[in-house]
């Protein structure tokens, strides 16, 4: 007579473990890879420019804003170095808008990565937990083209390139933490609660206008502003600009704390999807 073994399931201990995670990761590293590559070529496979849109996709969007807002509302930042300078306040707003992009490319993407691939979900040996990791990469390719983008850009209308750019890795650092957490979390809960699918875009436009991408954290009046301070990514988004324009180091205080919250919900993120994912195949 044999007996049916089976798997003792893992506490959620275990899954807020950093290195078991670390090594979690590192041990599907060629599987993230593959999966990347194939999130960043699958976007773009039918058109005919192919990978040609990620380098034009942010030139348009940066002249459409420029022309919206520096031309048709004629907003200015203050504090320019040459006041009145349309290229210079279209750089400042592309340069808020990339870290959000990058948020909003990942939590949009989360909504389909699971209920999209039931055949994986069917697979038990497949390692879910690494669909998230790779739109995180995908969506961190095409902000690296904006990036790139926006460093060309102010080298031709300035001459020079922000010494504090080395910083950058730093300051990005926090919002990676930031997305993988969330990816994990909405691709988890998606599975369970379809109309989050709904919820997110709605969510994202709020998130848009509360956080300091057309105008100044300064501009804010001064009892909202806690309220703004509050979002990490408002935070993030004041620090990309004071590494990649303004020539400044990052807020460190605000960084640390900014990382500290990222690395939490990172981990928060991944132990909810270990957990809930052996639900998955029973819903879809």
């Amino acid at each position: 007579m044999s007996t049916l073994i089976t798997p003792r399931a893992e506490s959620v201990w275990h899954h807020l473990n950093p290195l078991g995670f670390a090594r979690g990761l590192w041990g599907h590293r060629n599987l993230i890879l593959q999966f990347t590559v194939r999130e960043v070529q699958g976007r773009y496979k039918a058109s005919s420019l192919g990978l040609f849109w990620s380098f034009l996709h942010p030139l348009l969007l940066l002249l459409i804003y420029t022309f919206v807002f520096g031309v048709v509302f004629q907003a200015r930042w203050p504090h320019l170095r040459r006041t009145g300078d349309l290229a210079e306040f279209a750089l400042v707003l592309f340069c808020g808008l990339i870290p959000f992009n990058l948020l909003a490319e990942c939590v949009s993407r989360a909504t389909s990565l699971v209920v999209t691939v039931p055949n994986y979900v069917r697979k038990v040996p497949f390692p879910l937990e690494v669909l998230p990791v790779s739109a995180v990469g995908s969506a961190s390719f095409h902000a690296a083209m904006s990036l790139g983008v926006l460093v060309v850009m102010r080298l031709v209308t300035q001459g020079a390139i922000a010494p504090t750019l080395v910083l950058f890795p730093l300051v990005v650092m926090p919002l990676l933490f930031l997305c993988l957490g969330l990816t994990w979390f909405i691709a988890s809960l998606v599975v369970f609660i379809r109309d989050l699918g709904y919820v997110v875009p709605l969510a994202l436009q709020v998130l848009l206008f509360a956080t300091p991408i057309f105008y100044p954290l300064d501009a804010v009046p001064e009892r909202f502003q806690p309220l703004l301070r509050g979002n990490p990514l408002a935070l993030i988004v004041e620090d990309f600009r004071r590494v990649v324009f303004w020539d400044l180091p990052p807020d460190w205080g605000r960084l640390a704390g900014c990382a500290l919250v990222g690395a939490t919900v990172m981990l928060l993120g991944y132990a909810w999807f270990m957990k809930t994912k052996r639900g998955f195949a029973d819903v879809l």
